[in-house]
C-alpha cells in the first residue's frame, strides 16, 4: 500500500473546521477535480490527470477517529481510503488527511504510477486545506 500524509495548522476551531468539511460536494469540488456529483454517501469524481482521465465512485465511511473519510467503491485502484483527522492546536486547528492506496495494475499499467498518483494528491489535499482556510 501506497500513502500521502499532509497536514496543516487551519486558523480556526475543530468544531468550526469539522462543519466546513461537512459540505461533502464543496470540500471535494476544492481539490480541483473536473466532475463531482454526491448523491447520499455516494461521491462521483473525475479529474484528468496527465494523459488519463480518472474516475472514481467514493463511498462515505463511519471512522471513530476521522472528521470525513471515504473509501473507493469503483476506479482505477485495487484500495483507496482517505481518511481526514481535526486536533485542536495553539493556533486553531491541526488537520491532517492520509490517502492510501494500492493501485490496479492490469487497469493503470504504464499510464500512471505511484509516485504520479502521490504528487497529483498532494495537489489536491494542499487545495482542500486552502479552501478550509478560506471558509472556516
Amino acid at each position: 500500500m501506497n500513502s500521502v500524509t499532509l497536514s496543516r495548522t487551519i486558523d480556526a476551531s475543530p468544531a468550526d473546521v469539522r462543519e466546513s468539511m461537512r459540505q461533502v460536494d464543496q470540500f471535494i469540488r476544492a481539490s480541483g477535480f473536473d466532475e463531482v456529483c454526491v448523491d447520499g454517501d455516494l461521491v462521483h469524481v473525475a479529474n484528468e490527470v496527465g494523459i488519463a482521465t480518472i474516475e472514481l465512485t467514493l463511498e462515505l465511511v463511519d471512522r471513530p477517529e476521522a472528521a470525513l473519510a471515504y473509501e473507493q467503491r469503483d476506479g482505477i485502484f485495487e484500495e483507496m481510503r482517505t481518511t481526514y483527522a481535526v486536533a485542536p492546536a495553539p493556533d486553531g486547528s491541526e488537520v491532517e488527511a492520509t490517502t492510501a492506496f494500492a493501485l490496479d495494475v492490469a487497469l493503470v499499467g504504464d499510464v500512471l504510477d505511484a509516485t504520479i498518483v502521490k504528487r497529483q494528491r498532494r495537489r489536491e489535499l494542499a487545495a482542500q486545506f486552502d479552501w478550509l482556510e478560506s471558509v472556516s
